[in-house]
């Protein structure tokens, strides 16, 4: 038997006028999963912990089976892990994402945060601007290290965790308000804009019609992470398959593999196809048990408060993630449990996650089954089934 979770990230929502009153995972046109789902278990599960901030660092743990209260030591260590940036005790690391500001002829905090992905900036671009940034601000207190798209590291030696504000939590909202209480994080911040506001890059992004990363926004500092073992703690062999950096340091810090799939960008039009071969191949050929599969573009989608995106989104997971899978893991003769779910929702009508319960479908190719549902929010809370424990829910998963 094969295991395996495809996560949707973002992809619950709530109900959307512009969809008939319906969420984007019930308008989305889904034919694999409508005719999985009457094979299969759904129900609600919980992966935001109580008391613990809605993210994808948090959610993505509980639904491997990690208690983020647990384990849980801030985001952007996860992701130091994954990029290989080496952690000492005593460091803190703090994402730094290179966002858009609107440029008005006002003072720096009197701008407003337009954009937390920057038009969804190539790494290679984003790479150029951080070194610009880093030439200038970096020194032997802070280091800057390339990440993904516009998701980068800042290592702060003998730092503290302070509270900073998620980018994407505020957009289209002044900044003053949200910029960090440390003056030295404000005062880089600030530099950083006049470093990048007129980059030739940013120039021609512009005239290109896209947004300029014209500032470093820093958050989601933590200290160095400390995961038991995925195969120790399940027995199973596993493999991360994603295109982020979140993801990938998890997997590192759980001792799991990492496929490294060409074209895998986290944005809407990522390697679909990719991940699917690395998943099949991995569970196949090369000795792994389980393979989780993420998916970025809901949320992203959800960020950028796009509707038809979003739908959009969640058709290609369904049509060229999980058809795929499904029929190459049948072809190869393998008896396979899958479990498709969201980490948490992206509510187009905030922009930003929540912590409500998700929806949950698992999929087994030896169980016959014949129900009536499709799988979304609405009948996922029909079934009457809610795992309070998210990191109970894979426990579901491997119970064969």
């Amino acid at each position: 038997m094969k295991y395996v979770i495809v996560l949707g990230d973002g992809m619950a929502d709530e109900p959307i006028e512009e969809l008939g009153g319906k969420t984007p995972l019930a308008a989305a046109e889904t034919p694999n999963l409508d005719i999985l789902s009457k094979q299969s278990e759904i129900g609600m599960v919980h992966t935001i912990p109580d008391g613990m901030k809605p993210g994808s660092d948090t959610a993505n743990l509980s639904v491997l089976g990690y208690d983020p209260k647990r384990y849980y030591s801030g985001r952007s260590p996860l992701e130091a892990l994954s990029i290989g940036v080496p952690m000492k005790d005593t460091d803190v690391a703090l994402r730094c994402n290179i966002v858009t500001i609107s440029e008005e002829n006002v003072p720096f905090e009197e701008q407003t945060i337009i954009d937390h992905s920057s038009s969804e900036i190539s790494t290679e671009d984003c790479a150029v601007l951080l070194k610009a940034v880093a030439d200038e601000l970096a020194n032997e207190e802070f280091q800057f290290y390339v990440g993904t798209s516009y998701r980068h590291c800042l290592i702060w030696d003998k730092g503290s965790v302070i509270e900073l504000t998620q980018p994407h939590d505020v957009l289209g909202q002044v900044i003053g308000q949200y910029l960090p209480k440390e003056e030295k994080f404000r005062k880089m911040m600030e530099r950083s804009y006049e470093i990048l506001v007129n980059h030739p890059l940013n120039v021609e992004r512009k005239k290109q019609g896209l947004n300029p990363a014209n500032c470093c926004w820093f958050w989601g500092a933590g200290t160095r992470p400390a995961l038991v073992s995925f195969e120790e703690k399940t027995g199973k062999k596993g493999m991360m398959v994603s295109a982020v950096d979140l993801l990938k340091g998890i997997a590192v810090g759980a001792g799991m593999g990492v496929a490294q799939v060409e074209g895998a960008t986290g944005g809407l039009h990522t390697n679909y196809e990719g991940k699917v071969t690395a998943a099949v191949n991995a569970l196949t050929k090369d000795g792994y048990d389980f393979a989780y599969i993420h998916v970025e573009a809901p949320d992203e989608m959800g960020h950028q408060g796009s509707v038809e995106k979003k739908v959009q989104a969640i058709h290609y997971l369904d049509t060229r993630v999980i058809g795929p899978l499904a029929g190459q893991l049948k072809a190869a003769g393998e008896d396979f449990r899958m479990l498709v779910l969201p980490d948490h929702p992206t509510p187009i009508r905030v922009r930003t996650h929540t912590s409500d319960n998700v929806p949950y479908m698992l999929y087994d190719s030896t169980a016959e089954k014949s129900e009536t549902w499709n799988y979304n929010e609405e009948e996922g809370r029909s079934s009457g089934i809610l795992v309070e424990r998210g990191h109970k829910l894979i426990e579901r998963l491997f119970e064969k």
